[in-house]
């Protein structure tokens, strides 16, 4: 593929990408930064072209990265799993991934940190749960233990349960109760701490349903 430039052209459909035509004919394309650093009448030898090309799938790369960590932070492990499935090699992730590092974009202590803090302030759930999420993100065992160590189930427990039995206290004392059991060991909480909360709501909302309607009012 070796040869002169003779040709760059800006793309129509993708004005971030140039277009380079070695002795007459299309070869490849490459980012428009890219190609900032060629010229008409360059010659270029194989290895060039190849190392190029190699930069430029590091550069797509990464900006695909920086396009799915605008949504929210992501541990590596979802950056690289979202990389792969869209056929980007190995080679152009690590690069991608080392710099987003660098650049403090990826961080996965700072992620698990937010994942927790968002899981408490929306969401609350069990360390059992967290852990498990955790895991499933990619997060190293050292820097879950460090994040989950601090958090207090009792108080996340009370918060979910309570929101939630605003929504039963109508009903019977074994229905709120067995519902809200149930709830929150869907949300990893343990079976002892999940009863002591149910048995403080049912005492704070049960029975309502008996209530006076004008107190009710």
């Amino acid at each position: 593929m070796a040869g002169k430039i003779t040709a760059l052209r800006v793309q129509a459909r993708r004005r971030d990408r140039v277009s380079v035509s070695l002795d007459g004919e299309y070869a490849f394309s490459l980012q428009s930064t890219l190609a900032a650093g060629l010229h008409k009448g360059q010659e270029l030898t194989d290895e060039e072209i190849d190392q190029l090309q190699r930069r430029d799938a590091a550069e797509c790369a990464y900006e695909r990265a920086l396009r799915y960590l605008s949504f929210r932070p992501r541990s590596a492990w979802e950056v690289r799993r979202y990389l792969l499935k869209r056929g980007v090699a190995s080679p152009s992730i690590d690069l991608s991934l080392a710099r987003l590092r660098r650049a403090g974009l990826v961080d996965d202590s700072r992620f698990a940190r937010f994942w927790v803090d968002n899981r408490e302030s929306f969401r609350p759930r069990g360390k059992w749960a967290l852990r498990a999420e955790l895991r499933q993100k990619g997060i190293a065992k050292e820097i879950i233990e460090s994040v989950v160590d601090g958090v207090d189930e009792e108080a996340g427990a009370m918060r979910a349960a309570r929101r939630r039995a605003h929504r039963l206290d109508r009903l019977d004392e074994e229905t709120f109760r067995r519902r809200l059991l149930g709830f929150l060991r869907r949300r990893g909480f343990g079976g002892e701490l999940s009863r002591s909360v149910t048995n403080r709501l049912w005492d704070e909302f049960g029975g309502r349903q008996e209530a006076d309607p004008d107190e009710r009012a």
